[in-house]
């Protein structure tokens, strides 16, 4: 056995065959049922050519036939490729294009949009529909052996970009890079590293019982992606939602006994808290002891209230990206949940802030760098050198990934978040960082959602503009000068919005992920401005 996905999670099935391995809106499969059902799938893509290095793609929202597909291909040493299933038909085939898909596993419901773009695939020669007679079919008619040649820790996993910013890169990891980056690998606090592949299912056995995890992102999400997988090594049950509906989650967690859950900030946040204080809420979810949130904003009042309604729940904020992994993470202690932009996290792995002459940031020096990995990283972009070379490089023999993150290192050693630099706002000269303007605008208590970005200025270059979505209590309102005047006690005088807009909901990605295209076509339109 290798630092191979498959491997490990064939490990996995041998250790626990007979655990609940997945649940996805009801249908149920044990590791052993997986496995089959997997070994099926691999033999149905073998004997349509699919074979190692091949890309095959999974476009359809959370289902157990998503994790079979993830399983299989990865069986082949085939490697499949994540679509976010809000694409539109030009947005689909830039992505199937660029990734070079030779398959496509979809489900029923996008069809029409797979057969819109298909005549413009030449290399796409096979697709299957997932969720039909014709999968269970296909399925039927292949060996449920484990016949698979042996795999290598250099086979690759690709990870697809939301590109909320910009066109989606697909990221090329090798498998043994992404099980140490995610954390799989080494553990984040010991920060010991695993020596062998059959350590983390040797531990898990020995484990008293599994644990069940409710990761709440898609699966096109790379942090809902690794706790599919990551969880299987560890023997553990993981349940999934195709759609996320505050209400609906608390019942899971209440008929599953979840112990623990994963969100993106505030996005999922907010709505699940305002779902507890609800008239007539009455949930039984004392089997949730833990809390993990990741890639968005989670501020300080939604955790305050996490709190009020489980006093003893173990939180975590974490930072990361695709092309970084597990950058850092924190246990949020629930008498100080303030936070300056990002969370402060102690560093995971080989993360650094690196400064403008890519040198360690000197903690406590208030110098703001950006965060950079080393050690277990990603190989570049695919079909992309252009962009490999801008964030992939070397320095003095170590090579970093830095996608771009800004982060201040502080006095005790910790990493500051403070946001994306292909997003930052400069106004006269000043840097200002989306993420902390929008901390400080969620805190208002008018303020259901936010999202902030920089927009035309003729004396200053750009000026800071609010998109606000409020709370829906009656009577509840919000003025420009509301809003500036509480964000003033929050940060400095120049970060303060000048710019305010109303929508009835703020627009992000399925993963949770602010949408600065969307925003920036409501800031153009007529807003109020101070």
């Amino acid at each position: 056995m290798e630092f191979n996905l498959a491997d490990l999670f064939e490990y996995a099935v041998d250790l626990f065959p007979e655990r609940e391995y997945l649940v996805a809106d009801g249908r149920r499969r044990t590791y052993a049922a997986m496995e089959e059902r997997a070994n099926r799938l691999a033999h149905h893509l073998a004997a349509q050519g699919v074979g190692p290095g091949d890309h095959v793609g999974i476009y359809g929202q959370n289902s157990v036939e998503w994790v079979e597909a993830l399983w299989a291909v990865f069986k082949l040493r085939a490697v499949w490729i994540n679509i976010n299933y809000r694409y539109v038909a030009e947005e689909l085939a830039y992505l199937v294009g660029n990734a070079d898909l030779v398959a496509l596993l979809h489900q029923e419901q996008y069809g029409d949009r797979v057969d819109s773009v298909r005549a413009a695939l030449p290399k796409l020669r096979h697709t299957l529909v997932m969720d039909t007679a014709d999968y269970e079919g296909a399925l039927a008619a292949q060996s449920p052996e484990r016949d698979f040649g042996p795999r290598s820790p250099d086979d690759r996993y690709i990870l697809y970009t939301g590109g909320t910013t910009g066109l989606p890169k697909g990221v090329v990891w090798r498998h043994q890079d992404v099980f140490y980056a995610l954390g799989g690998g080494i553990e984040p606090y010991s920060g010991h590293r695993m020596t062998t592949p059959n350590e983390l299912g040797d531990k898990a056995k020995a484990a008293d019982f599994p644990m069940t995890f409710f990761p709440l992102a898609p699966l096109m999400h790379g942090a809902t992606q690794w706790a599919v997988m990551g969880q299987s090594f560890g023997g553990n049950k993981v349940v999934l939602c195709a759609r996320f509906e505050p209400e609906a989650v608390w019942r899971t967690i209440e008929a599953e006994r979840i112990t623990s859950m994963m969100i993106t900030g505030d996005a999922m946040g907010r709505p699940l808290v305002e779902a507890l204080d609800a008239p007539g809420a009455d949930y039984d979810v004392s089997s949730l002891f833990s809390l993990s949130s990741s890639a968005a904003t989670f501020s300080p009042v939604v955790k305050d209230r996490f709190f009020v309604h489980f006093p003893d729940l173990i939180m975590v904020d974490a930072i990361g990206s695709s092309e970084g992994g597990n950058n850092g993470m924190t246990v949020v202690d629930k008498a100080n949940t303030a936070m300056a932009g990002g969370p402060s996290v102690s560093p995971l792995g080989g993360s650094v802030v690196l400064g403008d002459d890519l040198r360690p940031v000197e903690p406590g020096s208030g110098v703001i760098g950006k965060v950079a990995r080393s050690g277990d990283i990603p190989l570049g972009y695919y079909n992309d050198p252009v962009k490999t070379a801008e964030v992939f490089f070397e320095v003095d023999g170590t090579l970093y990934v830095m996608p771009g993150d800004h982060a201040r290192v502080e006095a005790d050693g910790s990493i500051t978040l403070l946001g994306r630099g292909s997003v930052s706002i400069n106004s006269g000269g000043e840097k200002i960082f989306p993420e902390e303007v929008e901390a400080a605008c969620k805190s208002h208590p008018s303020v259901w959602d936010a999202t902030v970005i920089g927009v035309p200025d003729e004396r200053w270059g750009q000026r800071v503009a609010a998109i606000v979505a409020l709370r829906e209590d009656d009577g509840i309102s919000l003025t420009l000068e509301d809003l500036q005047e509480h964000c003033r006690a929050k940060i400095a005088g120049y970060k303060v919005p000048r710019q305010l807009h109303l929508v009835d909901e703020v627009v992000r990605s399925p993963s949770g992920k602010p949408d600065y295209r969307w925003a920036a076509s409501v800031a153009t339109s007529t807003g109020v401005d101070g």
